[in-house]
């Protein structure tokens, strides 16, 4: 019985035996896609190759691609752990055609690599094949019938399936193609036995009863559909296949559920440990059944969150964020129904290391920043919680007869309070719960996530692109270079023979100086002359690839260009030194980062251009004075080293990686070979970006802001060279005003002597305040004393209404508690004016507060000044927005309370 890294192995070196590229498995943050909500199929990392956006040095490959499905159009995370085969996180083996081999190998490839005994020996007689049977005005896939029955599939086991299940496409628009796919017949057992044929064994595929499972889908790439729809015949087909490990484990583990597969079973019992749940003892099968799928749970989410985390995805309110802080808050929930009430996610952290760590070695570094950041979700998801349990007391204290689903989905969504415990509370408080608004809520959910995430639907390059040469980039070398050649010009989308003076567009130039907007750093800017190098034909603005390898420079035309002019192209160099040094700033900042706060620091993003540097950064606190001091100490002191700036061309990944030790960048795609910058010992990183030849020609770094961006990710800014000397230029300008300000004799950095006279004019402005709040206070104390005189008799109760203006509420709670020692029994209503905004209050003394209350007294009285409020039936606040009402509004004082004493 083969393990679940062996199936993994088996399946890649079988096609690396067929001439196959094995490719490490991309991101699950989708590299420069923002059409994808994760990775969620092996082909995304091949998206650009398919579309033409991108070559590469093979035409066939292979890999284990890490995937979620947990938000968007593949939004159904509440059926995680309650059904076999439903996972947030799972691997997809596959195998990948580019222009290369077609339908006759793949399916050869997929029959022998299931069936043979020297690989996984699938029984024959157990598996199923579909094909595309024709709909839409697609025809049938004959030659894929064909082709199965030529490896000996039997032809009554060859099933022909519509668009729904056997087409596939990218998007609206661009690859798509028939499928074929392969299920295997997991038996009886696998069942959901609803239907009495389905429990005797007597169903036939394709039955859906989940007992015959779909193992490997071949998806023929073939058509290529425009924009109104038409199916036109790819130049060189593709295919793209997918299988999923978890189930190809479970057959040839032989058992029916993927989570009995090696893959979950040591996460599960380690999740049983850590929630102190001994499934032996379980004696009830309903609760049996329960700890388990919340068993299931926890191990899958577990996984989930550490890879998620460990690709940069840090928990947050919206978009990727959101979705992880789901997955690890239904873990915790589903941990606390188990009784585990103390944070444990965390720990499971190392379990899915320890099983996972050889085919992903990056866990092991990760690890112990992937647990920390779960740590901190979980003591945050328990003060959630706190919150939302108080809001569900007082949701079910004014519910009445039923409770409100969507108030119910509220408290789901936002706090994280499990569908059952709200249940449970309104029934032992005899309140009926609305199952159907909980459900439309949920519903509305799913359909705003798959609305706000359309996944794959990425343009494919435009002809005029997809059809040039790579452009050859001479900018590492130069910022001139002469005779260019002009081979496109795009305008308004469309590829034109000639771009006339003061029209916009791009131009693709044979080989170019020009920098192209790549890992953070901006494109570069400057002229286009004509051959004579003295009359400028075009401004560039920037440089981008809309291919990989072909440089589009944006332009503003000054004379009419035609494709096949020559031009001399010059960057503008100030612009490109000043975003040299910020770039080589940028490496010697991220270093210095670590050096100082820990190797968990990972970079998050980065922007730099001419004017600043701006580096995002994984750390889960705030940066003190001193550790700011120190890094910015350690990023000057490289500077002043002047150390050599050494560029490594053509390095393989793997060398760069284990040999020279170079940091990736976020949300960078890597080739086979990279570039590599190394500064000293102190820096090495995988970069394409332009840097100087030594620290030295940096001049100087100095960080100007250092914040938050979201939980558990940083932002620095910092400006180098002649930005840095403006800045403390400034700064000297400052020292100059401080120096007037401050007191003559004191011997102190002019910052802390700033410090000191701004202490002491804040001392000094408090104690005006008192005095003035004192004074006010003592005026309004004198007014209100003499109007005690003015209280009216309602009904036997002694009612006093007055106001006193510019004085806050303590001072107003005072007046009250004064007033009503004064009448000794009776009603004080208190209002006032301060910066236009009015606040009312309403005291009744305790012998009172049986007959009448204060809260209803100032409901009824705050709504002649336009506001609301409520409080104890002794005292009773309200604020308002029309201070021109306030005198009505105290004047109806009587008639309120002789209403309520009726």
């Amino acid at each position: 019985m083969p393990t679940g890294s062996e199936v993994r192995r088996k399946f890649l070196d079988f096609f690396i035996s067929k001439g196959h590229q094995e490719v490490h498995s991309s991101s699950l943050v989708p590299a420069n896609d923002p059409t994808l909500l994760f990775t969620n199929a092996g082909m995304n990392q091949f998206k650009d190759v398919f579309l033409g956006l991108e070559k590469r040095d093979y035409s066939r490959a292979t890999t284990s691609q890490k995937c979620v499905r947990a938000g968007g159009k593949h939004n159904d995370l509440e059926n995680v752990g309650f059904t076999n085969r439903h996972h947030t996180f799972f691997e997809m083996l596959g195998n990948f055609s580019f222009g290369d081999y077609f339908k006759k190998d793949a399916i050869a490839y997929a029959w022998e690599l299931v069936t043979s005994p020297e690989w996984y020996g699938i029984e024959k007689s157990k598996l199923y094949a579909t094909i595309f049977k024709g709909e839409n005005g697609v025809p049938r896939d004959d030659e894929a019938y064909q082709l199965w029955l030529d490896v000996g599939v039997p032809a009554d086991r060859v099933f022909e399936m519509g668009m729904k299940d056997n087409f596939w496409a990218m998007g609206d628009t661009g690859p798509c193609g028939p499928c074929s796919e392969l299920h295997y017949d997991m038996g009886v057992a696998s069942s959901d036995k609803l239907r009495p044929e389905c429990a005797a064994g007597e169903c036939k595929f394709p039955c859906e009863c989940g007992r015959y499972v779909e193992i490997w889908n071949l998806v023929f790439m073939q058509f290529d559909r425009d924009a109104a729809g038409t199916l036109n015949p790819l130049p060189k087909p593709s295919i793209d296949t997918g299988a999923g490990l978890e189930r190809v484990a479970a057959v040839l583990q032989g058992v029916v559920s993927n989570y009995d597969t090696d893959l979950f079973t040591p996460l599960i019992k380690r999740a049983a440990e850590l929630t102190d749940v001994d499934e032996k003892r379980e004696e009830a099968k309903e609760a049996h059944a329960k700890s388990a799928a919340s068993l299931r749970v926890i191990a899958d989410h577990a996984r989930a969150a550490t890879f998620l985390i460990s690709d940069g995805v840090i928990p947050a309110n919206e978009g990727r964020g959101y979705v992880l802080r789901k997955i690890i808050r239904r873990g915790i929930r589903h941990g606390r129904l188990l009784g585990q009430n103390k944070p444990f996610l965390h720990d499971m952290v190392y379990a899915v290391r320890d099983l996972m760590q050889d085919a992903y070695p990056e866990l092991n570094e990760t690890a112990d920043r992937v647990a920390k950041t779960v740590l901190a979700e979980e003591t945050r998801f328990a003060n959630t919680l706190d919150i939302g349990l108080k809001k569900l007391d007082d949701d079910l204290a004014a519910a009445g007869g039923s409770y409100a689903g969507e108030k119910a989905f509220k408290l789901y969504d936002t706090f994280g309070l499990p569908l059952d415990f709200m249940v449970d509370a309104a029934r032992d408080q005899g309140i009926e719960f609305d199952h159907a608004g909980f459900e439309a809520a949920m519903q509305g959910q799913r359909e705003t996530a798959r609305a706000s995430w359309k996944g794959g639907s990425k343009a494919s390059a435009s002809p005029v692109y997809r059809e040039l040469p790579p452009t050859v980039f001479e900018g590492y070398r130069q910022t001139e270079s002469r005779d260019c050649e002009v081979l496109a010009i795009v305008h308004n989308g469309a590829g034109v023979r000639e771009l006339k003076a003061g029209e916009k567009g791009e131009l693709v130039l044979d080989h170019t100086p020009f920098y192209s907007e790549s890992g953070g750093q901006i494109g570069d800017t400057g002229w286009l002359y004509d051959s004579t190098g003295n009359t400028v034909v075009a401004e560039v603005e920037t440089v981008n690839s809309p291919v990989q390898g072909v440089r589009a420079h944006r332009v503003t035309a000054r004379q009419n260009i035609v494709v096949g002019d020559k031009v001399n192209a010059v960057v503008n160099s100030d612009v490109r030194r000043a975003t040299m040094r910020n770039h080589t700033g940028t490496h010697l900042l991220h270093a210095a980062l670590r050096e100082v706060l820990g190797k968990h620091v990972k970079q998050a993003g980065s922007l730099v251009d001419p004017s600043k540097l701006r580096f995002d950064f994984s750390h889960f606190t705030g940066i003190a004075d001193e550790e700011m001091q120190d890094i910015e100490d350690i990023v000057n002191r490289e500077v002043l080293k002047n150390d050599r700036v050494e560029v490594i061309e053509n390095v393989p990944i793997d060398v760069a990686v284990n040999e020279y030790h170079a940091m990736a960048l976020f949300g960078e795609k890597y080739g086979d070979k990279v570039r590599v910058i190394k500064i000293g010992d102190f820096s090495t990183e995988l970069c394409g970006g332009t840097h100087t030849g030594a620290t030295g020609e940096i001049g100087l770094i100095k960080v100007l802001h250092e914040g938050s961006v979201s939980s558990g990710v940083r932002r620095i800014e910092a400006v180098t060279g002649e930005n840095s000397v403006r800045h403390f230029r400034k700064d000297h300008e400052l020292e100059g005003v401080v120096a007037t300000i401050i007191r003559p004799g004191e011997d102190l950095a002019p910052a802390a002597a700033l410090r000191l006279e701004i202490d002491r004019r804040e001392e000094e402005i408090k104690k005006l305040r008192k005095e003035l709040e004192q004074a006010r206070m003592k005026s309004a104390a004198t007014s209100v004393a003499s109007a005690t005189e003015n209280a009216r008799e309602v009904k036997g109760v002694k009612v006093l209404a007055t106001r006193a203006d510019n004085i806050d509420r303590n001072q107003m709670r005072t007046l009250i508690d004064n007033l009503r020692t004064k009448i000794g029994s009776g009603v004080v209503v208190l209002g006032s004016v301060q910066d236009s905004k009015v606040a009312l209050i309403v005291g009744v003394t305790k012998d009172l507060t049986g007959r009448v209350q204060a809260g209803k007294i100032i409901a009824q009285v705050a709504k002649h000044v336009g506001g609301s409020g409520g409080g104890r039936p002794d005292m009773a606040e309200a604020g308002g927005k029309d201070p021109a009402g306030l005198d009505a509004a105290l004047n109806s004082s009587y008639d309120v309370v002789e209403s309520l004493l009726a």
